[in-house]
């Protein structure tokens, strides 16, 4: 199958990987009602169709956090993605830093700080959950730095993990001991490309981050009893304030929807947030990223960069996104998606997919810069 477009990748990923990490990637929580509106208020969003303008020279360049990218996208933190693909963070690390955009390294990554830093040419950015051992958030904290990761992404959406349906169905979670081995066992020997490229090929198969506090555990229940323990729901904005003190360069609150809390974000001197509802995985039946996104740009006036994420699939919802007043954009599922296909160059394509519909979108929108997007772009 070539892939013409991210729902072609979802669907080379689906056919790729053993059960219980494509539904990981693809599922949301609960009844999935968030993840659906995700996609559908995006593709609801309607654009003003503009002709006859010069649109010959169309720039989709920006800057993010003093970063010159080439367009105004970052791929987004995902769990486990180094699973997806032998060595999967680092490469798509390397795909991000060739097409130009940020790559940033989820805490609960297969591949540690110090292994993307090896793996790549240039700095990545780093995404952190408030963790109940804050010697342990030092030292991560410390790893970034040393890594001269340019940006934090700080995730605040995450006291508690999120109940997903599909991951106990597919026997990811709730199956632990021999029989949930030998449960995920079968569904990789079914997809033999996966276990030889990942399973056989592609270890250590552990938390990179966390294995130093895991002690040697990397077993799937150590993961999520890991999550289970280390989560601190009593997190406030008094520890957010611990965070901004401690990392000096660049830091993004990730998993606003509310425009007070927006509000709090910008007087707290974050220098960006995310309008995000971690992708559908959290609390169900929330706004989409969609619905959130315009009140929370009009709360806080241009006081810090907005990034959103949540249902973005094209390069279409890229410009949608920045014209409802993102400043950019995260992507999740859709470099995920092309790092399970077809690894490093799956995710190449993605971007390259992404810059082409952008182009096209900006063209009959009758718009050539990117900081020419805003709601004037909107039927």
């Amino acid at each position: 199958m070539k892939a013409a477009s991210i729902t072609d990748y979802r669907e080379l990923a689906r056919r790729r990987l053993p059960r219980f990490l494509f539904e990981y990637i693809d599922g949301g929580s609960y009844a999935e009602t968030t993840l659906g509106r995700n996609i559908t208020d995006l593709r609801d969003v309607a654009l003003r169709q503009r002709v006859l303008r010069d649109v010959s020279d169309i720039d989709l360049s920006a800057t993010l956090f003093g970063q010159k990218v080439s367009l105004p996208v970052a791929l987004a933190p995902v769990g486990l993605a180094g699973m997806n693909a032998r060595r999967g963070e680092v490469q798509a690390a390397r795909a991000a830093t060739a097409f130009g955009v940020p790559f940033t390294l989820s805490t609960v990554g297969a591949c540690s700080i110090g292994e993307v830093a090896a793996g790549s040419s240039a700095p990545f950015w780093f995404q952190l959950y408030m963790i109940r051992d804050r010697a342990f958030m030092a030292d991560l904290l410390d790893l970034a730095e040393a890594a001269k990761c340019p940006a934090l992404i700080f995730t605040v959406d995450m006291p508690v993990p999120g109940s997903r349906y599909r991951d106990y169905h597919s026997g990811l979670a709730g199956a632990s001991g021999f029989l949930g081995d030998m449960r995920r066992a079968m569904q990789a020997v079914a997809h033999p490309a996966w276990a030889w490229d990942v399973g056989v090929r592609g270890g250590p198969h552990s938390l990179g981050n966390v294995a130093p506090v895991l002690k040697g555990k990397t077993g799937i229940d150590d993961f999520f009893a890991w999550m289970r323990d280390n989560f601190d729901p009593t997190v406030t904005w008094d520890d957010l304030a611990w965070v901004r003190e401690r990392w000096k360069g660049p830091l993004i609150i990730k998993g606003v929807l509310d425009a007070d809390d927006a509000r709090r974000v910008a007087d707290l001197g974050a220098d960006g947030l995310v309008v995000s509802n971690h992708g559908g995985r959290q609390l169900d039946g929330v706004l989409s990223s969609t619905r959130a996104l315009p009140p929370i740009a009009d709360a806080v006036e241009g006081r810090l960069t907005i990034l959103a994420d949540g249902g973005i699939r094209s390069g279409l919802d890229v410009v949608r996104m920045l014209a409802l007043g993102a400043d950019g954009v995260l992507i999740g599922r859709a470099w995920a998606y092309a790092l399970a296909a077809r690894g490093e160059a799956g995710v190449s394509h993605v971007l390259n997919l992404m810059a082409a519909e952008m182009k096209v979108a900006m063209a009959l929108t009758g718009v050539t810069r990117v900081d020419q997007l805003d709601r004037k772009a909107l039927a």
